[in-house]
């Protein structure tokens, strides 16, 4: 396949900000276009009425460029029977022969992804700040994408620099003679504004145009994103309703003649089964699936054709009805890599609208048993180059692997939870005596690769980067018995009572936790103990976290209201510590055992 020319799309940070009113914004706004190339032999032969045109989608990658280990790197396929089976998937490799293979024969045909390509991801990719796994998507001709919350991971001037190009402000090039160049594709956020103005951080929407086919695509971001990400990072924007800023640049788009819309969403919902070929259309249009997609899907324009999701790593190819009760195609392709959806938008040249009753969409599989794209293998050796003194070095060795990221207790958590503790309990760190632990900063399992090439048991550095990527800085805070009480409410209410954010805790620190009943009343209140001891509301406790809990992230409010902060090392650091300090070659170390958490069913 040959190169694609090279496509400046690139926009500046603010670049409308001398901008007072949407016909100003729209006049103003290049409206962008793919150029002439052809990526294969025309299905749909582009002649008659209507023609079909090939929307390719992804989402979470998470710069995953190297096949996910574990659990990670596996989906589920239900066989006819009922069995099921468990395939081996992803690698960007294999994600670059997959789609390239997928287009062939295809006249038009669009690569989108609904946001999460970067952050919080494993050391090839963000040692080096995910240059990486950007030069990676250039290489897979992607054309737009939405804003994820993770994007945001290292702050909005960081955004602007994946988006736009040039070096890193610190660190600076990371290779002679070569700049980073940014990213070919556009990043959207519809709904992510400027507080002083009002007006976008970055392109709230795309055209795509070939041979008179024109597809809009808007980009919004999880409205809840500044629950999820250090504030420092985002502070003077705001981030709006995704139903209303779709809504709104609809009508924008259609004012402009543009009929054919894709919302890329980073906002995703659950199937009922994890199996990604589970039909969530049984028995009628979406019953299988629930989660906040559902209502925005019905609330969302009916001018909007198709919805391409994210964030809650499920898979799923539903069809939701629209406001006017008309069915219309809702996907989301897993994450990291693993999968990628196939629907095909019959788009009508008279009308210059998508045939809903046309659209078909399904999930494939990333699967290893094809060949490698050879650009990507070079790319991955080339960056692991660049990152083997540092990835490849021991810092501590396992007895078996640590995690179950199913579970509400995972021992990688209390693991991670105890290093804490361990680095931040002296007094001159802090004098912490419990540690509390967010589930979503554990990216990764710890795998024990027995009889592996790095030998049986041993955690390398790439590997303790790949769990916690964050750097998050920690603190240690005080924090009364009855704060302690309500954040431990506050996991499975507000806005985590649809999905539960359970803590992971340093030992000493128990608790009951009664599945059975509703919302805050899951937290049995007079079972919270520490070293046996019950919880003493009007007593202050001091405890370790990290610095994203301290600003209230994950809906836990309350842990803003601390008092007395200490900083102390990353996370990172102090789960490298304790690697080193509790375990060897001759004494790895055992899973921690669980317990902590008793949870009734």
């Amino acid at each position: 396949m040959s190169a694609r020319p090279h496509r400046n799309r690139r926009r500046l940070l603010g670049a409308v900000a001398g901008l007072t009113t949407i016909g100003a914004l729209v006049a103003a706004m290049p409206a962008g276009s793919v150029d002439a190339y052809e990526r294969g032999h025309g299905h749909g032969h582009g002649h008659g009425r209507t023609v079909d045109v090939q929307l390719l989608s992804f989402n979470d990658l998470h710069g995953n460029l190297e096949p996910p280990s574990g659990s990670g790197g596996r989906v589920t396929h239900t066989n006819p029977d009922g069995t099921t089976r468990t395939i081996d998937a992803g690698g960007v490799e294999y994600l670059a022969t997959h789609l390239r293979e997928a287009r062939k024969g295809n006249r038009y045909s669009v690569t989108a992804a609904a946001g999460d390509m970067i952050g919080a991801t494993p050391l090839i990719s963000g040692l080096f700040h995910d240059e990486p796994t950007i030069e990676a998507l250039n290489k897979l001709d992607l054309d737009v994408s939405s804003v994820g919350n993770h994007e945001f991971d290292e702050g909005a001037k960081e955004l602007a620099r994946i988006q736009n190009g040039g070096c890193h402000p610190t660190e600076g090039c990371y290779e002679k003679g070569k700049k980073f160049k940014g990213a070919d594709f556009p990043y959207l956020t519809a709904n992510v504004t400027h507080e002083k103005n009002g007006r976008p951080l970055l392109d709230p929407y795309f055209i795509w145009k070939k041979n008179g086919v024109k597809i809009g695509f808007i980009g919004v971001t999880l409205e809840g994103t500044p629950d999820i990400v250090n504030a420092a990072g985002i502070k003077g924007l705001k981030f709006g309703d995704e139903i209303e800023a779709i809504n709104k640049y609809t009508k924008i788009l259609e004012r402009q003649g543009v009929k054919s819309i894709v919302a890329l969403l980073h906002e995703g919902g659950s199937p009922a089964s994890s199996s990604y070929n589970y039909n969530c259309d049984s028995p009628g249009p979406g019953d299988g699936i629930s989660g906040p997609i559902v209502d925005i899907a019905k609330n969302v324009s009916p001018q909007v054709d198709a919805l391409v999701t994210g964030h809650t790593h499920q898979a799923y190819a539903c069809t939701i009805p629209d406001p006017a009760g008309n069915p219309r195609t809702v996907t989301s392709a897993a994450s990291a890599g693993r999968l990628y959806t196939d629907t095909t938008l019959t788009y009508d040249r008279r009308t210059k609208d998508i045939v809903r009753t046309s659209v078909a969409s399904a999930n494939h599989v990333v699967t290893r048993d094809v060949p490698k794209a050879a650009d990507m293998t070079q790319l991955i050796q080339r960056w692991n180059a660049l990152a083997a003194p540092i990835a490849s070095r021991p810092v501590g060795h396992i007895a078996a692997d640590i995690d179950n990221p199913q579970a509400i207790e995972r021992p990688l958590g209390n693991l991670i939870a105890d290093a804490q503790l361990a680095a931040l309990a002296p007094a001159d760190k802090g004098g912490a005596e419990l540690a509390l632990m967010n589930p979503g900063g554990i990216r990764a399992p710890l795998v024990h690769k027995a009889g592996g090439a790095e030998g049986d048991g041993v955690v390398t550095y790439g590997e303790a980067f790949t769990v916690q990527p964050f750097t998050n800085m920690m603190n240690v805070v005080s924090l009364t018995g009855a704060q302690l009480t309500t954040a431990l409410r506050q996991q499975v209410s507000g806005s985590n009572q649809g999905s539960p954010k359970i803590l992971q805790v340093s030992k000493g620190f128990t608790y009951t936790l009664d599945m059975t009943k509703t919302g805050a009343d899951r937290v049995v209140t007079d079972s919270i103990r520490l070293n046996g001891a019950p919880i003493d509301p009007a007593k202050s406790y001091r405890v370790a976290m990290n610095e994203f809990l301290t600003g209230g992230g994950d809906g836990f409010a309350v842990l803003k209201e601390h008092t007395n902060k200490l900083v102390g090392a990353s996370d990172l650091d102090v789960l490298l510590t304790y690697l080193a300090t509790n375990s060897s070659a001759t004494a790895p170390l055992a899973p921690p055992a669980i317990g902590r958490i008793t949870v009734v069913q």
